[in-house]
This record gives structure tokens, C-alpha cells and sequence, in this order.
């Protein structure tokens, strides 16, 4: 079946040849712009009981890795594992809790790979540092959580950094041995497509190597779900979707890992829109519309 995009499993059999499964861990860290530092709100969109079964764990690292592994090995017939700090922003914390955190990968001879998602203004050389000295053992990512380059938007949704901040943290970090991702939420209010794709554009001019793309969606207790039941907040409908998404990854750099096309979330807390569960759907939905077109990710790539 031909390659319409370069996938996360794509890139995982080519580094390592055999099935390597990703451990979503939750190390108990906050966010700036929960606790009082910038902000008390937090995100518009945001609210981790949508998109993690480890809000509120009591469980320690270990245990939660232990209970991932077994799990996995179970379901999926996984060999090889990757540790990914995801709730939270995961290097908002002093080094010596970063690095105990961190240190988990070494417990388990199976982990071959350490991700951390993070915000781009809760980076620094220091953590950089520590971060670093993991790579000659572990396929090191930093996830960083841009959403959009445009600093108006950043500004409505309650993101609290700017484009800019974006751009020195992918300096500081993509001139180490250290693997750069980039978060991007297409449909954000008050987007068009035109913005939409330059935001494609300017990753394309990054040094970034992975983008995970996610679809605005309304969730329980958020105040975007004040603003979508006032009628303030339009949602991209499906085929409108699809289609920005193939514009997009047109844009995006052929050897860019597109760890993800859509993003899901828990039924129990998602408001709108549906469509975004049926993720089978919208995948094979997304590689027609690249065959129909006879087009692929990179095909109006230009550095």
C-alpha cells in the first residue's frame, strides 16, 4: 500500500524492526498557567480527564510503567517500549524531580525510547542538559505544545507563550542530540485555512522533526464549552478536516513524523464534534483524499 505520509509506526519500524509501543505516563507535574504562576485558568480547550486515564492516579511511576508494559505486551505483542511523559507540562519542575522522574527509563532494560511533552517557555539549557544525557541510551523527543503561530490565537485560547518562545526553544534544543516535536490544533477559533497553513509553513521552515496534529474539540468543564453553548465557537466539520489536513502535510517536510492525523477523547467528557472517535474512518478518509488528488505529504514542500 503506498505511503501517502510518514507515520510514527512508519518511523518506528525503521529504527527499530519490530513492534515498540508508547507508554503515556503521568509524573504528577502542573502547568504555569494552572498554578499561579502566569495564570490560574489554564487552557480554553483544555481538560486532561478528555484525553488521559492517569488524571489523578495515585500510582507511582513504576507501577504505572509496569501496568503499561504488561498491558501492551498483552494487546499488542509489544517487544521494545517508549516512556512518554504527556499529562502536565513534563520539565515544569526543579532538575532533581525532572531527573527522578526521568530516571524511570533506566528501571526497565525494554524502554528504548524517552518523549516529553512540555510547554516552550518551561525549557532552558539546564534542562536541556539533563535531558540530553539520556540520548546515547534512548531515542530522546521534547514534544513542545505550539498549537498555532499566531500570537492572536495564542493569546484567546490562554496559551500565555508566544510564537517566538516557540522558536528559541526548537533553537536551544534541535542543535543537541535531541529529537523535536511540535503540537498544532487545527479549527482553532477565528482560523482560517490560510492560517492554518501558515503555520504549516513556518514548521516547515524548523527544524522539526515529528507534528502531532490534533482537531479543535470541545470537552466537558472548559470554557471553551461556555463559548461553543453561546454559539462563539465554530468546529471544523469532517470533510472540511480531511481536507486541511492533506493541505497541510503538503506543506510539511516528506521525512516529518506525523505521530498523529486527528486527535480522540474520552466519550464520557466529549461535547463536539463527534466524528472525531471514528479515527479508522478519518485515516482512511484522509489517504483517499491524498490518492484522489495524487499528492503526498511533501509534495509542495520548498525550504
Amino acid at each position: 500500500m503506498e505511503q501517502y505520509y510518514y507515520s510514527f509506526n512508519d518511523y518506528l519500524r525503521e529504527k527499530y524492526g519490530k513492534r515498540v509501543q508508547r507508554l503515556s505516563l503521568n509524573a504528577h507535574f502542573t502547568c504555569p498557567t494552572r498554578d499561579g504562576k502566569i495564570d490560574t485558568e489554564g487552557c480554553i480547550y483544555c481538560n486532561e480527564k478528555g484525553f488521559s486515564p492517569l488524571v489523578g492516579t495515585r500510582l507511582s511511576l513504576e507501577k504505572q510503567v509496569e501496568n503499561a508494559i504488561d498491558f501492551a505486551k498483552r494487546r499488542y505483542k509489544a517487544e521494545r517500549f517508549i516512556a512518554y511523559f504527556q499529562n502536565a507540562t513534563n520539565t515544569y519542575a526543579p532538575h532533581s524531580k525532572l531527573k527522578k522522574a526521568y530516571d524511570i527509563v533506566k528501571h526497565f532494560p525494554d524502554i528504548v525510547g524517552l518523549y516529553i511533552s512540555t510547554r516552550p517557555d518551561c525549557i532552558d539549557e539546564k534542562k536541556l542538559d539533563l535531558i540530553e544525557s539520556y540520548s546515547s541510551d534512548y531515542d530522546v523527543w521534547v514534544e513542545y505544545g505550539l498549537q498555532s503561530v499566531h500570537d492572536r490565537t495564542l493569546k484567546f485560547i490562554n496559551r500565555r507563550h508566544t510564537f517566538h518562545n516557540f522558536v528559541e526553544a526548537v533553537d536551544m534544543t534541535a542543535n543537541r542530540n535531541i529529537k523535536v516535536g511540535a503540537h498544532v490544533i487545527l479549527g482553532l477559533p477565528g482560523e482560517t485555512r490560510e492560517d492554518m497553513l501558515k503555520t504549516a509553513q513556518k514548521l516547515a521552515d524548523l527544524p522539526v522533526a515529528g507534528i502531532k496534529l490534533h482537531v479543535l474539540h470541545v470537552l466537558k468543564e472548559t470554557m471553551l464549552e461556555k463559548y461553543y453553548n453561546k454559539g462563539d465557537v465554530r468546529l471544523l466539520p469532517f470533510r472540511e478536516y480531511v481536507n486541511i489536513v492533506c493541505d497541510f502535510l503538503e506543506i510539511t517536510n516528506p521525512r516529518c513524523v506525523i505521530f498523529r492525523l486527528v486527535s480522540d477523547a474520552n466519550p464520557d467528557f466529549l461535547v463536539a464534534p463527534k466524528w472525531i472517535n471514528k479515527k479508522s474512518e478519518v485515516i482512511n478518509t484522509i489517504k483517499k483524499e491524498f490518492e484522489r488528488r495524487h499528492t503526498r505529504q511533501g509534495a509542495k514542500y520548498a525550504r
